[in-house]
């Protein structure tokens, strides 16, 4: 039927999400959900909202969840976005903010679906290279643009900026909106949202799908000038006025409030990430220095894609991207720890 397509659609490359598996017999390492799933008080909240009151409409503004994250991040609701899922929160942030005549810049190795969000709402874009070390280069940012958006830490490559280098770049782009993606941050890097105060360009976006183990919900947000927020909820309302159901919003509200379950996930997570990384080194692979819950390795002798091919006939899931520069790399996810140990002893059979 694709001769009723747009002309937009004709000319789109979708993002390519990891494969999904449901049969228990698989190691899933390939798409960065927690091993520890969400908290005890969060199934308590689902428990707890699943009533007769599912046949009305939740919140349009779920503004029950905006005060709870504005009171955990030390801002004002104002300040708050929500959506269904972080990309959801950055598709809207990229038609609201991003969308200039002057070019995105965008790490030339980052979230692909950055990409995908340029070719379906016409947005050109520059890719901007990492450094040799996959670092990015504050440096190179330094120049007009229509916008500016990356990972922190980055994705694939679970390197992070130092908050100082954060704010160097807002200093040096007065003019354009730079968007922090920060679905890794809570496993080690330090959030960009206290420089929302003084940097009204600045928006940092967040996922309660990894740290929180909410991946199954969909709920993201957004934080960052009221005015910048004002714009997404324009997009928003012009798109889904109930992008959140009611499920979603007391799940996330339990999640946000339940500190003490993000504390051992991290905790946790730099443990298991720590052994992993030092196993898959003494297996002959380079590990980049991450702070995400996953893992950036290059095999020394072995190429990447057979790597993939023979850990999937043993059942088990990593990523790797088919791009320059990564092609070799696998993504692999910090699992728990008997899924790291069946990867670390298939891939010394392999290799």
């Amino acid at each position: 039927m694709s001769r009723f397509w747009s002309s937009t659609v004709h000319t789109l490359r979708p993002y390519t999400p990891g494969e999904q598996c449901n049969d228990p017999g698989w190691i899933k390492l390939n798409t960065n959900e927690s091993p520890l799933g969400p908290s005890e008080s969060v199934l308590a909240a689902l428990r707890d909202a699943v009533s007769p009151r599912l046949k009305l409409y939740p919140d349009p503004d779920a503004a029950a969840l905006r005060a709870v994250i504005a009171r955990h991040h030390g801002v004002e609701p104002s300040q708050v976005f929500v959506g269904n899922g972080s990309d959801e929160v950055l598709a809207h942030a990229f038609l609201a903010l991003l969308k200039h005549p002057l070019p995105l810049l965008m790490p030339d190795i980052g979230y692909n679906f950055y990409a995908s969000y340029c070719a379906l709402f016409g947005i050109e874009r520059v890719a901007v290279p990492l450094s040799d070390a996959f670092a990015l280069d504050v440096a190179a940012y330094q120049r007009p643009s229509g916008g500016i958006v990356f990972a922190n830490p980055n994705a694939p490559t679970g390197r992070a900026l130092p908050l100082s280098d954060i704010a160097s770049l807002l200093d040096a782009n007065p003019a354009s909106a730079v968007v922090v993606d920060e679905a890794y941050v809570d496993f080690g890097a330090d959030t960009a949202i206290p420089l929302v105060h003084r940097h009204p360009n600045l928006l940092v976006v967040q996922t309660l799908s990894k740290s929180r183990g909410l991946a199954g919900l969909r709920v993201g947000f957004a934080i960052g000038h009221a005015d910048l927020i004002s714009g997404l909820e324009r997009v928003k309302n012009s798109f889904n006025a109930y992008p959140l159901g009611s499920l979603a919003i007391a799940g996330a509200i339990a999640a946000m409030q339940d500190t003490a379950h993000l504390e051992r996930v991290r905790t946790v997570t730099a443990t298991r990430r720590a052994v992993l990384a030092a196993g898959l080194e003494a297996l002959g692979f380079d590990v980049l220095p991450s702070l995400a819950n996953f893992v950036f390795a290059r095999h020394r002798r072995h190429a990447g894609a057979p790597l993939v091919a023979a850990l999937r006939e043993r059942r088990i899931l990593v990523r790797r991207f088919a791009q320059p520069r990564i092609e070799d790399h696998l993504r692999i996810t910090v699992g728990d720890e008997a899924q790291i140990q069946a990867l670390l002893a298939a891939l010394a059979e392999i290799t």
